[in-house]
């Protein structure tokens, strides 16, 4: 019997290679992946999030893809209950669970055990908040954040308007500040035995891979991807449609700059964007940190598995098959 049941966390910037090195260790210990991507939650939107493909969701099940409509609001507390319910499953059938992704909120309120308050969405009161955003900016809203909860406002940026909204909900609806959430949070301790990698290379390389990625996504139809999308109805300011890949192309097709630049601004946006994951995991002293260019998380595995694996008696049950 564990103590705690066993999860396997993969993380590492965009384009690191994730979804492959997980297949192979999945296929290695007979495992099934939970995606931790923000993204990739959402139907109809497979070139621009890079998701696994269906041949690669065929070999390995993957669950916390195609969950929700581009439209349907999604927080990460529907994440988490969604995300543990797939792990308690993957486990009862005797298989170890794979969480796996870039998305550092989605993980962390997983293995850290967010403690989320019981406040829900109240579409009339957010309405009324963003109206105000709207009429007196993002500062007014800050101010008033920063009234009912100092912490909170200290750690959202005036710009970021969802948050400054949410934290704002939950004190109306709880009379209690989102720290104080936070801070039960902080109180607990992972409910699983984790086994927790990250996965690097040098920036020169990771970033020719995702200027090489870019490349293969518009070959691949992204700006067809986008136009159906819009065609479907579906509004450019939907928090799936201000994702990476789709804000760049919807400025092309907006006529704000041709494909050449859209391409260009996606290429310097996600680099941007992977250096701040690397910002996020690092701060997670946890993590054991692979460098792929040197060996893959499957070799470094199969050459540490006593003392990574049956020493620590995570795994006990799992025979490797090579």
């Amino acid at each position: 019997m564990f103590d705690k049941p066993p999860l396997l966390v993969i993380v590492g910037p965009t384009a690191v290679g994730k979804t492959k090195h997980a297949i192979e260790v999945a296929k290695m210990l007979d495992s099934e992946i939970i995606s931790a991507d923000s993204m990739q939650i959402y139907k109809y939107m497979d070139i621009g999030t890079a998701k696994p493909t269906p041949e690669e969701r065929q070999r390995i099940p993957h669950h916390m893809i195609d969950i929700v409509e581009p439209d349907e609001e999604f927080s990460v507390a529907d994440y988490k209950e969604l995300a543990e319910e797939k792990i308690k499953s993957i486990f009862e059938k005797g298989k170890i669970p794979l969480l796996v992704g870039g998305t550092g909120l989605y993980v962390k309120a997983v293995i850290d055990n967010y403690f989320f308050s019981d406040a829900s969405i109240d579409k009339e009161y957010r309405e009324t908040l963003k109206q105000i955003a709207l009429e007196k900016g993002g500062d007014y809203l800050h101010d008033i954040l920063n009234k009912k909860d100092p912490a909170a406002a200290s750690r959202i940026h005036p710009n970021d308007i969802k948050r400054i909204i949410r934290a704002l909900e939950v004190y109306y609806q709880t009379g209690k500040p989102i720290s104080y959430f936070e801070k039960e949070t902080q109180k607990g301790s992972t409910p699983y035995n984790l086994s927790y990698f990250g996965l690097t290379m040098s920036r020169e390389r990771l970033y020719n891979l995702i200027n090489q990625r870019v490349d293969d996504m518009i070959a691949k139809g992204l700006v067809d991807e986008v136009k159906g999308l819009l065609e479907r109805g579906y509004n450019k300011e939907l928090n799936a449609l201000k994702g990476l890949g789709y804000k760049q192309i919807i400025g092309y097709l907006e006529g704000g700059y041709n494909l050449e630049k859209a391409i260009e601004i996606l290429k310097r946006d996600t680099r941007r964007f992977a250096k701040r994951q690397f910002t996020w995991f690092k701060r997670d002293k946890r993590i054991k940190w692979i460098n792929v260019e040197e060996i893959s998380l499957k070799d470094y595995l199969l050459k540490n598995f006593n003392s990574i694996l049956q020493e620590n008696q995570k795994f006990p049950r799992i025979s490797i098959e090579i």
